[in-house]
């Protein structure tokens, strides 16, 4: 089947797999099956649309609506919502049924979600189970990590995204099982790796792209079960030493000579047309153990999934966006950060820890299960916008409201972009799909145009006035501000990152994170 996009007017195929799909996990409620239809997005615009819903690393200085105390939070003082911190909004101090109201057939569904969303107090930061770490969004299970985005189960990690099981860890992106690595993408299994990209069970190097079980290597590029290589070249264990040795490795102009010269080594290597292991009928890229996943990017453990990015452990899913987490996602379609035990999901965003059977929904956890309609639930059950029914009522008015979202062309599609409580240049959806305000605005995103003010400091300094070696910098930066090169935006060094700096002989970075 061939349709045309809504939103771009482009040509995008739904084939007879993909209707199977939406078949098998349309929603069965009193025996009934209530059917979804194929989607009027093409895969692009919808997950354009999902990404607008993810502030994912925009933070502000804010104060709890329920404490007073302050606390950092994704909402920009300026918006309307009551945005509470973490601890309280999980705890018995508030219920979100208190919120509930009643179902209006004479207006749209969506206009009447957007108002419970609107009262109902939101989450601060997307946190759960982790230890002084308030200075991070998207997180679950951490301790001592600071600035760090869409991580689970690490240990003192500072800045960066996408870090899982990792320790000790700085500046990286996608690492998993990694420990004192320093920017780095995209490796697992890696110890006190520096500068390198794609490697697996990788140590004490340097420089590295596309190796695997190497050590003490430097500036090398597709390598497997090497030790002593320098540029490819095999080398004692003396020569390796001196040749390390001619480089002063703490200076930053001798770092930035370094990556210039191994991003042009890098670029004679022939590369892998995808990166991933153990993929079987699967299209897309870095993925792992996947079983017929079309589409996916970022994807782990999973099977029989389709435009599923950044996600573990999912199975039968479609459209998702972010998380699944180690006991994953089933039967799940159109959703934006669902995880940790879900299934049945459908049409929602924040689902997670043991919920199923939820529709349009928004930020429901800790074993919900059959919710329509409902923000900030905890432990609920057979509840519409909020509000409490039998499972009887609820059987009944569901039907009734599919219905009617039938009539108003609103059943079968995700939130509209118009209602994320976030504008477009604060999610990270500009990464994917740029977008400048006027833009942005004319295809129904919102746009926030709240500046952050400075913060306060004893002093700013220019970062090409940073000392260049590590071991020339004192104390007293801590109380400064230092001016990033590309955006000259402020940002500071904390106690704990000079510390990884100078056990490591690393000079100060000179951008922001």
């Amino acid at each position: 089947m061939q349709k045309i996009c809504r939103q771009c007017q482009t040509n995008f195929e739904i084939t007879d797999d993909d209707l199977k799909f939406y078949e098998k996990v349309s929603p069965i409620i009193a025996g009934k099956t209530f059917n979804i239809p194929a989607p009027t997005f093409c895969p692009d615009c919808r997950q354009q649309r999902r990404l607008a819903w993810r502030n994912e690393r925009t933070l502000y200085s804010s104060r709890c609506a329920a404490t007073g105390k302050p606390i950092i939070s994704v909402f920009s003082p300026d918006k309307k919502y009551k945005v509470f911190a973490t601890d309280y909004w999980y705890s018995d101090a508030w219920d979100g049924k208190e919120y509930g109201r009643d179902f209006d057939f004479s207006r749209s569904f969506f206009d009447q979600f957007k108002e419970l969303l609107s009262v109902t107090p939101q989450l601060a930061l997307s946190a759960v189970g982790n230890q002084n770490s308030d200075y991070a969004n998207q997180i679950g299970w951490c301790k001592n990590c600071y600035m760090v985005f869409e991580a689970d189960y690490n240990e003192s990690c500072f800045y960066g995204n996408n870090y899982v099981d990792s320790n000790f860890c700085m500046d990286c992106l996608q690492i998993s099982n990694c420990e004192l690595c320093y920017e780095c993408t995209d490796c697992k299994s890696c110890y006190n790796l520096k500068f390198s990209q794609d490697c697996q069970n990788c140590s004490d190097s340097w420089f590295l792209k596309n190796c695997i079980g190497c050590s003490n290597c430097f500036g090398c590029v597709n390598l497997r079960n090497k030790q002593h290589y320098f540029f490819n070249q095999k080398c004692t264990k003396e020569e390796y030493g001196a040749k390390i040795a001619a480089y002063n490795l703490g200076s930053s102009a001798t770092l930035q000579k370094l990556k210039k010269e191994f991003a042009d080594f890098s670029q004679k290597f022939p590369q892998k047309y995808i990166h991933g292991v153990q993929n079987e009928n699967s299209t897309g890229d870095y993925l792992n153990n996947t079983k017929n996943c079309q589409n996916c990017f970022s994807v782990e453990n999973a099977q029989d999934s389709k435009y599923v990015s950044n996600s573990r452990n999912t199975r039968n899913v479609y459209d998702m966006t972010v998380f699944g987490s180690k006991k994953g996602a089933d039967f799940c379609y159109e959703n934006h950060e669902i995880g940790e035990g879900v299934r049945n999901i459908l049409f929602s965003d924040q689902i997670w820890d043991g919920c199923y059977n939820i529709l349009y929904s928004k930020l429901c956890v800790l074993n919900s299960h059959d919710l329509f309609g409902c923000v900030g639930l905890k432990h609920a059950s057979y509840c519409i916008l909020n509000k409490q029914y039998t499972k009887e009522e609820y059987e009944k008015l569901v039907p009734r409201i599919i219905a009617h979202m039938k009539e108003t062309t609103e059943w079968g599609e995700f939130f509209p972009a118009s209602l994320s409580p976030f504008g477009y240049n604060e999610t990270i959806a500009p990464l994917y799909f740029p977008l400048n305000k006027e833009e942005a605005l004319k295809k129904g995103f919102n746009w926030s145009d709240f500046e952050q003010p400075k913060p306060q400091v004893k002093r700013t300094i220019p970062a090409h006035e940073i000392p260049d070696t590590i071991e020339n910098i004192n104390d007293d930066i801590l109380d400064c501000a230092i001016e990033c090169e590309i955006t000259q935006k402020p940002f500071r060094i904390i106690k704990t990152e000079l510390e990884f700096y100078r056990k490591n002989n690393i000079p100060l970075p000179q951008k922001n994170s």
